[in-house]
C-alpha cells in the first residue's frame, strides 16, 4: 500500500449512504472505474475482479487456454501466476529470468514446445519486461501473451501502459500494490471476443443485468467486485499519476548517485515509464549481496519466499485441486505436457536473484530521507566493493 486515507473512507461512506452496494446499477462505482481504467491504459474493455488471481485466471480463459496447453511462466513471480494456468486446466512451464529479473525472451523462445500456446511475462516489482522482444517471439511462434501487471499497476513500457501490450492484461489491487482496495483486480483487452469470455469467467450471471453478448454464457466461479472496491479504486486512480511521478523522480535521484559507485544497476527496459517502486542492484557474489543488503537496508530478491519457484510446493507436488478428477496434472489431455519440476531447473535465475538486492521507494518519503538512503547505499558499496 502506498497511500490511502480520508478520501477513500468518504467514498465508501457515500456508497453505504446510497444503499447501492451491488455493482450492477446505473452510474455505479465499478462501471465508472472500468471506464476510467480503460481510458488510462488505452484499452477498450475492462472487467474488475475479486483478486489478481481471479484476473489472471479469467484472462487465460479469455484466451481459450485449457487442457492440452502449456503456458510459459517466469521463475520469479507470485505463485498466483502458475496457479491461474492450472485453474483453467493447462500446465505451467517454468522459464528463466534475465538480469532485469523479468522473463528472459531468449529463454522464453528456447522453452517453446509443440504444446505451448501462451506465455505470461510478469512485470515484477514495477519493472517492465522486454515486451518488444517478447512480442516478437510471440508473433514468430503464434503465441498468445497474457501480461501479468499485478505488481506494476500504472507502469509503462516505451510509451504504452503495461497490460495493454499483450493480447490480454491482468492486474491486482490487493494491499501490497500501487493502487489498492485491500483486494481486487482487473482484466483488460482490446478484443471483444476475449472480453466477453473474461466477463463470463468473472461473473457467469452478469447477463441477467447486462444482457447477453455474442459469446454463449458458460458456468464459472463468480469473482465480481463490489461497489466498495469500485469507490476506493476511483479515488486511488486519482492519486496514481502523482504517486508514480514522485516514485520515478525518487528512483532517478537514487540511481544517479548509485551510478557513481562500483555498483552494477539492474538493467531496466523502460526507465522513464516504469513504476519505480524499487531500486535494485546486481552484486558479484551472494556473500557480497548479503553484506550490501545488511548495510544498505535492502532485501535479496532470491530470499523473498513465495515469489521464487522453489517455494511453490503445490506445483512441485502436483497438488492442483481438492479432487483428483479435477487435477490438471492428471488430465489425459495433459499427458504429453512437460510437468516435471526440479529445484535446479532454473539455476541461472536463482544465481541472479540471490545476487540482486532491492531497496524500496515510497511517494511520501521526504528529500532528507532519500539523502540518507543514498548515503547508506554509497557507504555500503564502498565497504563491499571498494
Amino acid at each position: 500500500m502506498l497511500i490511502i486515507g480520508d478520501k477513500e473512507a468518504d467514498a465508501v461512506r457515500d456508497v453505504i449512504k446510497s444503499g447501492k452496494m451491488f455493482r450492477y446499477h446505473e452510474g455505479g462505482q465499478c462501471d465508472r472505474f472500468e471506464k476510467r481504467w480503460g481510458e488510462y491504459l488505452n484499452t477498450k474493455f475492462v472487467s474488475m475482479t475479486a483478486s489478481g488471481t481471479n484476473a489472471l485466471t479469467a484472462a487465460l480463459a479469455g484466451l481459450s487456454i485449457g487442457p492440452g496447453d502449456e503456458v510459459l511462466v517466469p521463475a520469479l513471480t507470485y505463485m498466483a501466476t502458475p496457479i491461474a494456468v492450472l485453474a483453467v486446466g493447462a500446465i505451467p512451464v517454468l522459464v528463466d529470468v534475465d538480469e532485469s529479473t523479468c522473463m528472459d525472451p531468449i529463454a522464453m523462445e528456447e522453452a517453446i514446445g509443440p504444446r505451448t500456446k501462451a506465455a505470461i511475462p510478469v512485470h515484477m516489482w514495477g519493472q517492465p519486461c522486454d515486451m518488444r522482444s517478447i512480442m516478437r517471439v510471440a508473433r514468430k511462434h503464434k503465441l498468445l501473451i497474457c501480461e501479468d501487471a499485478c505488481q506494476a499497476v500504472g507502469g509503462g513500457y516505451q510509451g504504452k501502459k503495461l497490460g495493454s501490450i499483450g493480447h490480454v492484461g491482468a492486474f491486482s489491487f490487493n494491499y501490497f500494490k500501487n493502487m489498492t482496495c485491500g483486494e481486487g483486480g482487473a482484466v483488460v483487452t482490446n478484443t471483444r471476443a476475449i472480453a466477453e469470455k473474461v466477463k463470463c469467467m468473472v461473473d457467469p450471471c452478469s447477463f441477467y443485468w447486462k444482457g447477453k453478448g455474442t459469446w454463449r454464457p458458460f458456468v464459472a466461479n463468480g469473482a465480481r467486485a463490489s461497489e466498495f472496491e469500485g469507490a476506493i479504486m476511483n479515488v486511488q486512480l486519482d492519486r496514481l499519476p502523482s504517486m508514480l511521478k514522485k516514485l520515478q523522480a525518487q528512483k532517478k535521484r537514487i540511481l544517479k548517485e548509485a551510478a557513481k559507485t562500483n555498483l552494477k544497476l539492474t538493467p531496466t527496459h523502460s526507465p522513464d515509464d516504469e513504476c519505480a517502486t524499487c531500486n535494485s542492484f546486481l552484486l558479484p557474489t551472494e556473500k557480497q549481496a548479503q553484506e550490501f543488503a545488511t548495510l544498505a537496508g535492502g532485501g535479496i530478491m532470491g530470499k523473498t519466499g513465495r515469489h521464487v519457484y522453489l517455494n511453490w510446493d503445490p506445483i512441485f507436488d502436483h497438488s492442483a485441486s481438492h479432487h483428483d478428477a479435477l487435477n490438471p496434472f492428471k488430465f489425459k489431455e495433459n499427458k504429453g505436457c512437460r510437468m516435471t519440476y526440479t529445484e535446479d531447473m532454473c539455476a541461472r535465475s536463482l544465481d541472479i536473484l540471490n545476487r540482486t538486492v532491492m531497496i524500496g521507494n515510497h511517494p511520501s518519503r521526504k528529500a532528507l530521507e532519500v539523502t540518507a538512503i543514498i548515503k547508506r547505499i554509497k557507504d555500503a558499496a564502498k565497504t563491499v566493493l571498494g
